[in-house]
């Protein structure tokens, strides 16, 4: 990415009024040597060509944008069009950060590797990264979610990563957070903390972003390519909001281009069992950031709920914060049962199992696009695949094995 092409963060790290660095002062010296290597490594041919070449011959960029043509006809109205970042080595976005990251890791000579996860895919994403580089690899992950995502947790063993269940807390990807920056704090010598979403201190935000960004660059080239013009429509479902971000943030200035985020609603906005901070959240600070999160009247962070583990958090990324105070992308939120829905109807459209995650924003869509006229150009972000939540899927909709 160019330096033209990042509007924000300032230098302090601040989106607007999010982000910045809340964080002990121990970790202060390591943040700013992130921020130093990082900067090294925009101008180093040696580091960017040996990134791309990995992105096409380890990841298998490009990915596809496929037009949903049994999808579009299914719904009827304007044309749907899935960014396939499915089809990425590990099924998910994101290994694009993992493999940014774990060559900065490299660079900086750090040779252990801690991360958290929630669904599982950044935890496999980093494991498979840290064996291709020979790099030690800790996982943290809550116990509720190691329960639920076990395929993934069997997939970070054998890629030869110590996964370390969470048992404080809601046992979920907050949790997992809190015991990685723990650790970080503890070893902060000889550890790189490879943070999987665009939350956290600056410069993590920043950073995930710009890897992460290969997917709207791509998007924009592709659509570019088949229809000569830009698409009327982005959405992406958001968690910490890194697949979002990444497709969103290449189309910031290009104004006639609408950001759709959608949340996860869980059980209903009413029900206080959802993880919608930018809909329902209050400002305030986690781990290490300034944004919109679900908090009580006290600031104690709330308990969070989603059918998909990947949205299960009690925050989001600042720069999402932004976007949204300033009226660049709309937020909405999706229930349990309508995404369940959406991960139905791309099954039986399109012969693709989606991941519960992308599954709200498929369901979204749909209702969208209905009232939308065909010439209409929608391109969903299918962040990952759904083999990692089969027997959550098929449990919830009564479906046996």
């Amino acid at each position: 990415m160019t330096t033209k092409d990042r509007q924000l963060p300032n230098l302090g790290g601040y989106f607007g009024q999010f982000g910045g660095k809340f964080v002990p002062e121990t970790l202060i010296p390591a943040l700013n040597e992130l921020k130093q290597a990082y900067a090294e490594t925009i101008t180093d041919s040696d580091f960017q060509q040996q990134f791309l070449q990995l992105c096409r011959r380890y990841i298998g960029r490009p990915t596809p944008l496929y037009p949903a043509q049994q999808l579009s006809a299914k719904i009827g109205g304007a044309t749907i069009l899935l960014k396939r970042e499915d089809l990425t080595h590990t099924g998910a976005h994101k290994i694009n950060n993992a493999l940014g990251q774990g060559l900065l890791a490299k660079y900086m000579g750090k040779t252990r590797i801690i991360a958290e996860t929630g669904a599982g895919q950044h935890g496999v994403a980093v494991a498979t990264v840290c064996a291709m580089l020979n790099l030690n690899c800790i996982v943290y992950m809550g116990e509720d979610d190691i329960k639920r995502q076990s395929s993934n947790v069997l997939k970070m063993k054998l890629l030869g990563a110590e996964v370390r269940p969470v048992s404080s807390g809601s046992r979920t990807l907050k949790d997992a957070i809190n015991e990685t920056i723990r650790d970080w704090v503890s070893n902060v010598h000889n550890t790189y903390y490879l943070l999987g979403s665009v939350v956290g201190p600056h410069p993590y935000p920043m950073i995930v972003r710009n890897f992460q960004s290969v997917i709207g660059q791509e998007t924009k080239e592709q659509v570019r390519a088949m229809y000569h013009r830009l698409p009327d429509y982005l959405i992406a479902c958001v968690g910490g909001g890194s697949n979002a971000i990444g497709l969103f943030h290449p189309f910031f200035n290009e104004k006639s281009v609408k950001f759709i985020g959608v949340e996860a609603a869980g059980q209903g906005l009413e029900s206080n069992q959802h993880a919608a901070s930018l809909i329902a959240g209050k400002v305030g600070v986690l781990h290490g950031a300034k944004s919109y999160l679900l908090q009580d009247r006290n600031g104690q962070i709330l308990t969070t709920h989603s059918i998909a583990p990947g949205l299960d958090y009690p925050g989001v990324g600042p720069e999402h914060s932004y976007y949204t105070d300033i009226g660049r992308a709309t937020y909405v939120a999706v229930t349990d049962t309508q995404a369940l829905e959406g991960f139905r109807l791309l099954c039986s459209t399109e012969g693709i199992i989606p991941a519960l995650e992308p599954a709200h924003a498929i369901y979204y869509t749909a209702k969208l696009a209905t009232d939308l006229p065909q010439e209409q150009l929608i391109v969903i972000n299918l962040s990952g695949r759904g083999d990692k939540d089969l027997e959550i899927a098929c449990q919830a909709i009564g479906m046996e094995s």
